[in-house]
C-alpha cells in the first residue's frame, strides 16, 4: 500500500438506481422477494457502500493489491425509487495498516437512506488468490 487515508478524509460516489437494483431481482427465486415492493433493495446499497470505499481506497494501492470488505454494520433507513440518484458519503474513521474504516451516509435527492460503518482489509491479488487455489484443492480432496 502506498500511504493510508488520513482519518477525516471525505470521499463522495454517486450511482443511479435502475431496474436492475431493486428488490425483486436481488433474488428472483425466492417468491418472497418477488412480491416486495419495486425499491432499492438493501443487498444493493450494501454493495454501492462498499463500492464507494474501495473506491475512495484505489489511489492508496500498489499494482497487484486489492481490498476485500471485512465488516458492514449499517441501517436502510427510507426507500428509494428506480431512476433516483444514491450519493454515499464515506469517511475514514479507522487506519491500521491494512484495515481501514469508514462511517457511512446514503442520501437520495430527498432522504437519508442508509448509514453506517465499513471495513476493507488491503491484500496482495496473489496472495489472495494462492489461498484460494488451496481451498479448491480441498474441497476436491485434493
Amino acid at each position: 500500500m502506498k500511504t493510508s487515508p488520513a482519518i477525516g478524509d471525505v470521499f463522495d460516489f454517486s450511482f443511479r438506481v435502475s431496474d436492475a437494483k431493486i428488490v425483486p431481482v436481488l433474488y428472483p427465486e425466492s417468491d418472497i422477494f418477488l412480491s416486495m415492493p419495486s425499491v432499492f433493495a438493501t443487498g444493493y446499497m450494501v454493495g454501492l457502500m462498499e463500492w464507494a470505499c474501495a473506491e475512495a481506497l484505489r489511489p492508496h494501492l500498489d499494482e497487484g493489491e486489492g481490498s476485500l470488505g471485512v465488516l458492514v454494520d449499517v441501517n436502510h433507513i427510507a426507500p428509494t425509487l428506480p431512476g433516483q440518484t444514491v450519493t454515499v458519503t464515506v469517511t475514514c474513521d479507522k487506519a491500521e495498516g491494512r484495515k481501514l474504516g469508514w462511517s457511512l451516509v446514503a442520501r437520495d435527492e430527498l432522504d437519508v437512506i442508509g448509514e453506517g460503518r465499513h471495513e476493507r482489509a488491503v491484500v496482495a491479488w496473489d496472495r489472495f488468490n494462492q489461498k484460494l487455489d488451496e481451498k479448491r484443492n480441498r474441497l476436491r480432496g485434493a
